[in-house]
């Protein structure tokens, strides 16, 4: 009973057109819209070199730090430069900036000054960089004083020519600044980019609306929502079977469906998914078994036309899927702030943020607290589910 169940439930279910439509079309028409909507967006947005002076006055040439900074971010070898920089007078540099040539320019006096026309994101970044240096500077010369007194300190005999001895121990710093690099690991996927965050809610609601299969396999089972639970509830045969296998069969379709969402946005939309794949499936398969959770229980507690309990899943799912951030990015951050509780229940919230913690963190803790989540998730719907069908009863049929 339980085999032929589960094969007339999948007949059943691929049959319905408008299932067939929300399960695997649907995603698919969204996540292209998608590609379409932000495949250029972050392209559009690299910035520009920005095109300043620098005023080649006593204080520059007296500062080696400066110096080798400005040539390091205005190096045409390099494709990452920042700058397009020229050494010029103050009266050049003023010049420049009245006929819009340059962004800005730097002058080094008392303490390092940026003169610009108007705010704006080129402007910011040079002041930005230059605060950068003028704080690398004082470091420099800080450590610089350290090792001055230090070496005076341990020095047996008197330095001959000061200068020389100087310039040598701040020359000695410079270098060490120079060819030092930080040490900080990054741990996140150069892949990453916030235009990845459409395409998990994407992958988040592709999961949920698996929620309308298992609506429509539990009301076979149901004597007030179909004939064929009519037959269902009297019939001698096993009800938690023909529940389990009509809710296996729905489950079957929706992992179908999300696979098709994979094969489509990999091989077609080229999107990166990164070197954590197998996780992303994992999070997908407890995403869609949320969703089954979830139609399940609706199917069960309301007692409206499939066609209503089709509207609320529909919203329900959306509702989630733009706290997660579907139709904006900064969503999710504002509910996590304001409201943390929310996402904290939000299954499409879990399941966006496993995928988040796949590339933000070098461990699987998070990843791993939102699998489990999703898990305790479901199993609470269905619990409830299952206290419902328990206590469903009819004085006819």
């Amino acid at each position: 009973m339980f085999i032929h169940n589960f094969k007339h439930m999948l007949k059943r279910l691929f049959n319905d057109k408008m299932l067939i439509f929300w399960t695997f079309a649907f995603p698919l028409i969204l996540g292209t819209f998608f590609s379409l909507a932000f495949s250029n967006i972050e392209e559009g947005e690299k910035l520009d070199i920005i095109n300043i002076a620098v005023i080649k006055n006593e204080e520059y040439k007296n500062s080696p730090i400066w110096q080798e900074a400005i040539k390091t971010l205005s190096d045409n070898k390099n494709e990452e430069r920042l700058f397009n920089t020229k050494y010029v007078s103050i009266e050049k540099a003023k010049e420049l900036l009245s006929d819009e040539k340059i962004t800005g320019y730097i002058i080094l006096e008392d303490s390092p000054k940026v003169v610009v026309l108007s705010n704006g994101i080129n402007e910011t970044i040079i002041k930005q960089v230059t605060e950068e240096i003028n704080e690398q500077e004082t470091i420099i010369n800080n450590v610089a004083d350290i090792k001055i007194k230090e070496h005076l300190k341990n020095q047996n005999e008197k330095i001959e020519n000061p200068d020389i001895f100087y310039a040598s121990i701040y020359q000695e710093i410079a270098e060490i600044t120079k060819n030092s690099q930080a040490n900080i690991k990054d741990t996140s996927s150069n892949n990453l980019s916030y235009t990845m965050i459409e395409f998990y809610t994407l992958i988040a609601m592709t999961c949920l609306y698996g929620g309308i299969l298992g609506m429509v396999a539990i009301n076979q089972c149901l004597a007030n929502m179909s004939s064929n639970g009519k037959r269902v509830a009297v019939s001698p045969a096993s009800k938690s079977k023909l529940v389990i296998s009509s809710a296996l069969a729905s489950y079957l379709i929706q992992l179908l469906g999300i696979f098709l969402l994979f094969i489509y946005t990999i091989f077609v939309l080229k999107v990166d998914y990164g070197n954590n794949l197998f996780y992303v499936i994992i999070l997908s398969l407890t995403g869609c078994f949320a969703g089954l959770s979830l139609g399940i229980v609706l199917a069960t507690l309301l007692k409206s036309s499939e066609n209503v309990k089709t509207g609320i899943i529909i919203a329900v799912t959306m509702f989630g899927c733009f706290l997660s951030g579907m139709m904006g990015i900064t969503m999710k951050y504002v509910i996590d702030k304001n409201i943390p509780i929310l996402n904290k229940i939000n299954p499409a919230s879990m399941i966006t943020d496993g995928l988040y913690s796949l590339y933000y963190y070098d461990t699987y803790e998070r990843f791993f607290f939102n699998v489990a989540s999703l898990l305790i998730f479901s199993f609470v719907l269905l619990l409830l589910a299952s206290i419902s069908l328990r206590r469903q009863k009819y004085d006819s049929i």
